[in-house]
């Protein structure tokens, strides 16, 4: 309970920018209020006075009761009035404070680690920023005003009440404790049902996003039946918690209605037994059953909303889990860059490891001058990507030093590190813009004309001056309007574009064809000359000419040198080209 009232004072910190408009929000909604509670007690004195039009043997005074119309309209128009506002500026409030709460997660994801996204599914991710907050904003948007409304209108009823007759409000007042006991109970054993469902639906968000960017595979390896029993079984899973979550919380409003019907029965017999005695006004009786209305419908409309708060109280643990996610520190030191920077790379008894039972890079040493080409070679597993995560810096050393001339990296921000390298990868990354900006995504400040030079140097202004609407072509949200091979040529053009002193090249010259595997291997070419380049391929023609060639194993270099050399040793390395070279040598 301390735990959701701290997630729920956190929450608040979102609304408060917006405080002048939130409690005008509750002003209109007070109004409403008390205009409702003044209903019943006008509405019963008709009735009265009927009554003692009867009694004294007069006729109806249909003037009065006229009157009392009027009154009663001009209250319900006021009462439409007020309550309109206040949801109008209710959500106004909403969503403004759902719009900051949006920019805080996406401007927090940019600040998370690899390391965050290494160790979570991205589907859980994808459902915390939207899902959780939709949840969130149903919650504060369907409930918020309901919920003030309930509990003021109950107070308001039950003081109305009070001053009409004490001992009827205080059968009334029952309703109050017993409600508040049932609500309690379902709702410490539904809590935990309701955070198995926000997880339970990131889990199949993740699955479904994770079949879909595979669905080729899928289709290739024929595993569409093994797939959809893992989505039968994850999406049971779902459903079960979904099912016990409401199950639990659906056992309140029968409860509470339980207890509203006994107190109807109660004021019933009780009131009709005073007016007997002539201690209590028939107006009054019929205004005393509407304020119990007032008193038992609010409290229905907690248990009915208990579940979308429930369910929005989880989804509000899991969004700030992720605002609450250490950050990584881009700047840590004021030392800016040398002016010039010659793109040696220096490792210096290196060790590295995701987990500290499970060594996986140790005492690695290399020096690497600058313009070099160094190969990254090993089979799968040895450490290859994460020799490179570590020259980024996306994750630091446990032990050792990566030096950029003669600079510990660590002694460097993140920003400057990351400023000085270019990449190419296998998976091309391009986004839903046009090629144009695409490419100057690697120099935001760039000109047209750097950028045509840049795709001219990549090999791929040709290709582009064939589109339709050439550098103004849309890329489209898959990136499937063009190839495999144009978009490692568009890569390399966005490498060239920022100038880096040093790259990265990760198989960027793999599952293409002959012909644009030549383009590529050209902008490469051109790309690496004078500078320092890091290369892991499979092929050999990237491979060969390069002047230090790492051969890596179980996080390990076990051997380096050139290639002549390193098959003269009859190595590791020789049986890594006897198995994945020779045919491409022959």
């Amino acid at each position: 309970m301390k735990k959701s009232l701290k997630t729920m004072t956190r929450l608040y910190a979102y609304i408060s920018p917006y405080k002048g408009t939130f409690f005008f929000a509750i002003l209109m909604a007070i109004t409403a209020i008390a205009l409702n509670a003044v209903l019943p007690f006008v509405t019963g004195l008709p009735t009265t006075r009927i009554a003692q039009n009867i009694k004294n043997g007069e006729s109806v005074d249909f003037n009065y009761i006229f009157k009392i119309l009027v009154i009663l309209f001009i209250i319900g128009a006021l009462w439409s009035a007020a309550n309109f506002l206040s949801q109008l500026f209710m959500t106004n409030v909403v969503q403004h404070s759902m719009r900051d709460l949006r920019h805080d997660l996406d401007q927090k994801i940019n600040r998370l680690p690899v390391s965050y996204f290494d160790k979570n599914k991205f589907g859980d991710t994808l459902s915390r920023v939207t899902n959780d907050v939709d949840a969130v904003s149903n919650a504060m948007q369907q409930g918020f005003i309901a919920i003030i409304n309930a509990v003021l209108g109950i107070v308001m009823a039950i003081t109305a009440m009070l001053l009409i007759d004490t001992k009827l409000a205080l059968i009334v007042m029952l309703i109050i404790p017993l409600s508040i006991i049932i609500s309690k109970v379902v709702v410490n054993i539904s809590q935990k049902y309701f955070k198995q469902q926000q997880d339970s639906l990131g889990n199949l968000n993740g699955f479904v996003q994770e079949n879909l960017t595979g669905f080729s595979v899928l289709k290739l390896y024929g595993r569409e039946e093994e797939t959809l029993t893992d989505f039968k079984e994850v999406n049971q899973k779902l459903a079960h918690n979904g099912f016990r979550a409401a199950a639990i919380s659906g056992l309140m409003m029968p409860l509470v209605n339980l207890t509203a019907y006994s107190a109807y029965i109660g004021v019933a017999v009780a009131g009709s037994y005073y007016i007997i005695q002539g201690t209590l006004l028939l107006g009054n009786l019929q205004a005393f059953i509407q304020y119990v209305w007032q008193v038992s419908q609010p409290m229905g409309q907690i248990t009915q909303l208990s579940s979308v708060i429930q369910s929005a109280t989880a989804a509000t643990k899991r969004v700030f889990e992720i605002l609450d996610e250490p950050e990584e520190i881009i700047n840590e030191v004021d030392i800016p860059l040398p002016e010039v920077i010659e793109g040696n790379v220096t490792f210096e008894n290196v060790s590295f490891s995701y987990d500290p039972n499970k060594p996986l890079i140790q005492n690695f040493n290399v020096e690497v001058k600058a313009g070099q080409t160094v190969a990254v070679v090993g089979p799968t597993g040895a450490g290859k990507t994460t020799l490179i995560n570590l020259l980024m810096r996306f994750y630091d050393v446990t032990e050792g030093a990566i030096k950029i001339d003669g600079i510990d990296t660590k002694e460097m921000n993140r920003s400057d590190v990351r400023s000085l390298f270019g990449m190419v990868l296998q998976d091309a990354w391009l986004y839903n813009d046009t090629i144009g900006e695409n490419i100057r995504f690697g120099k935001l400040d760039a000109t047209d004309y750097e950028v045509v030079d840049a795709a001219k140097t990549a090999n791929v202004d040709h290709f582009i001056r064939t589109m339709p609407d050439g550098y103004n072509m849309m890329i489209n949200e898959e990136g499937d309007n063009v190839s495999l091979g144009q978009k490692q040529l568009l890569t390399i053009a966005r490498a060239v574009i920022s100038d880096p002193k040093i790259l990265i090249l990760d198989e960027a010259t793999s599952s293409v064809d002959t012909r644009l595997e030549g383009l590529i291997q050209k902008a490469m070419d051109r790309v690496m000359e004078g500078r320092t380049s890091f290369v892991i391929a499979h092929r050999l023609s990237t491979i060969r000419d390069a002047d230090l060639i790492l051969v890596m194993d179980q996080g390990q270099i076990i051997e380096q040198g050139r290639h002549e050399s390193l098959l003269e040793k009859k190595g590791f390395y020789e049986k890594l080209y006897n198995s994945q070279f020779q045919e491409e040598a022959e």
